[in-house]
């Protein structure tokens, strides 16, 4: 049996269920920029085709989305992670300066188990899924409202879909850059060391 993570220098930073609902929301989230692509750029939709059935697919995929988040809820470890992520300080103010002077110094971007940047994407994310579902349900089901709001939705979900590839593409940028912050999602820990220089205000479990 290997050792915990502790015994090995390293500390848990997200439990199981945490992790599925980061992994099922992504593969719907990718999945719906995906399609989204592919029904909007000329060149992809003649390469993939079968257009209704990207449709579907694109439809279902963005209607699920809250799913994982929704059946996650039940527990505590995502409930206490939402909190932290719904609390600002004075220390989130202080790294959001920092990175505004672009200063990279650890000392001067203290962040708890989150830094202000991920609770900013985080909140920024939340509501655009929201303004997307709205949006997409206005244009599938077009009985809802008058013409006038349909077309009104459709300019939105359209140019709020180009912005959300775009900050998942920084989000991806980001995890790619960080290894052991990839590596903290995929297995649940993170080294000792990298916490205390990322998120010296985290509390350290052990």
């Amino acid at each position: 049996m290997p050792p915990p993570p502790e015994a090995a220098g390293r500390v848990r930073r997200f439990s199981r269920p945490v992790r599925w609902v980061h992994r099922a929301t992504a593969a719907l989230m990718l999945t719906c920029v995906a399609t989204a692509a592919c029904l909007y750029v000329p060149q992809l939709a003649e390469l993939v085709g079968r257009r209704h059935l990207v449709v579907t697919v694109h439809e279902w995929s963005g209607l699920l989305i809250p799913v994982p988040l929704l059946a996650g809820l039940s527990a505590r470890s995502l409930r206490a992670d939402l909190g932290r992520l719904n609390r600002f300080g004075p220390h989130d103010r202080q790294w959001l300066r920092a990175v505004r002077r672009r200063d990279h110094r650890p000392a001067s971007r203290p962040a708890g188990k989150f830094n202000a940047g991920q609770k900013l994407y985080a909140a920024w994310i939340a509501g655009a899924v929201l303004v997307m579902a709205g949006t997409g349900l206005l244009m599938w089901f077009t009985g809802l409202a008058p013409l006038m709001w349909r077309t009104g939705a459709t300019f939105v979900h359209d140019w709020l879909a180009l912005a959300i590839g775009v900050v998942l593409g920084g989000h991806i940028a980001m995890a790619l850059a960080d290894p052991e912050a990839r590596r903290g999602m995929r297995t649940g820990s993170v080294e000792r060391r990298w916490a205390r220089r990322e998120h010296p205000l985290w509390r350290e479990p052990g």
